[in-house]
């Protein structure tokens, strides 16, 4: 009798737990609902006022109502792509080093400091970009660019130090940690036998890392730089102090310029009526953009790679062979 009680009392905790988890989980999705559900309400007077408008028109003019997102949208995806591109060697590279080259006991502390990255508070990074990348583009790196390279288009102007430039590679920084933790636990997924494998064809560390690892490891990666894109396009302090908050197209790396979230952040404290609108339009637009790439990167990242049951001989072997040879 007393264990019938018992295995009730825990049948009946069993459940309990499961109801809690299940409203925990419902509540953040209710949540991030209602957070764009009110948005998107507040975003509707702008959306009726302009319409598609807002996306393919330049002119942001609180003053006389006339509201196009065209230079914040193209601030975004410039200064987000030039961050992925710095980014990502050196996070995929640390990763790798990390993963495969590292002692064991060096692995765990030089893990820890590249992950305390992502502790750093986004004013401090956007405070060393003000006050020690920004004078070191303007007196260094940009001056040299636009000494030797002006005649190119995007090395064209004078270096003021803040810009698109600056605002990108703070931004790498800031992105770095996340791209190689994800990056880093993607490569220890795959599975050893591969790697055996191959070093008992006698391939080399180069050879199994570029033809073992990052190909099975690839759907991960991508969806790793996918997260990393989607932080660099939210960030919004560090960016602001940074990148000059200039509403114009940027003509180069060294032009200022701002980023929907930058606009938003300078703008919101004095906006009403019109004006809040459609900053709230741009909030929503960042929303929807945002995720979008966590959708897809949460996709790649957790997608199973075809090479990553391929743990049979003939199938290293067939790695380990150069293209077209025997």
């Amino acid at each position: 009798m007393q264990e019938i009680r018992r295995a009730s009392y825990s049948g009946t905790r069993e459940g309990l737990f499961h109801y809690i988890t299940f409203l925990a989980a419902l509540g953040l999705v209710a949540l991030v609902l209602g957070i764009f559900f009110l948005v998107t309400m507040q975003a509707a007077p702008a959306w009726r006022a302009f319409g598609f408008s807002f996306l393919t028109t330049s002119i942001w003019d609180p003053m006389h109502n006339e509201f196009g997102a065209v230079p914040a949208l193209v601030g975004t995806v410039l200064t987000a792509i030039l961050a992925l591109v710095v980014a990502t060697p050196l996070s995929v590279g640390t990763a790798i080093f990390l993963s495969e080259m590292l002692p064991q006991r060096l692995r765990r502390p030089l893990s820890f400091m590249v992950e305390l990255l992502a502790a750093v508070p986004s004013v401090v990074y956007g405070l060393w970009g003000l006050f020690v990348l920004a004078p070191w583009l303007r007196t260094g790196v940009g001056q040299f660019l636009t000494d030797h390279l002006g005649f190119l288009p995007i090395f064209a102007g004078p270096s003021l130090g803040i810009g698109v430039l600056t605002s990108s590679l703070v931004l790498a920084i800031m992105v770095l940690p996340t791209i190689t933790a994800i990056s880093g636990e993607v490569i220890r997924g795959v599975p050893t036998g591969l790697r055996e494998a191959m070093y008992a064809l006698g391939a080399t560390r180069w050879e199994v890392i570029t033809r073992v690892i990052l190909p099975t490891s690839k759907p991960g990666i991508v969806g790793a730089l996918l997260l990393g894109l989607g932080r660099a396009i939210g960030e919004a302090i560090a960016v602001t102090m940074v990148i000059g908050n200039a509403n114009l197209l940027p003509r180069s790396l060294f032009a200022p310029a701002q980023t929907m979230a930058s606009l938003i952040v300078n703008e919101f404290p004095e906006a009403f009526d019109l004006h809040l609108s459609a900053l709230l339009l741009l909030a929503a637009l960042l929303f929807l953009i945002t995720l979008a790439i966590n959708i897809i990167a949460a996709w790649f990242v957790h997608r199973p790679s075809p090479d990553a049951t391929a743990t049979d001989k003939e199938s290293v072997w067939a790695r380990l062979l150069p293209k077209g040879g025997g």
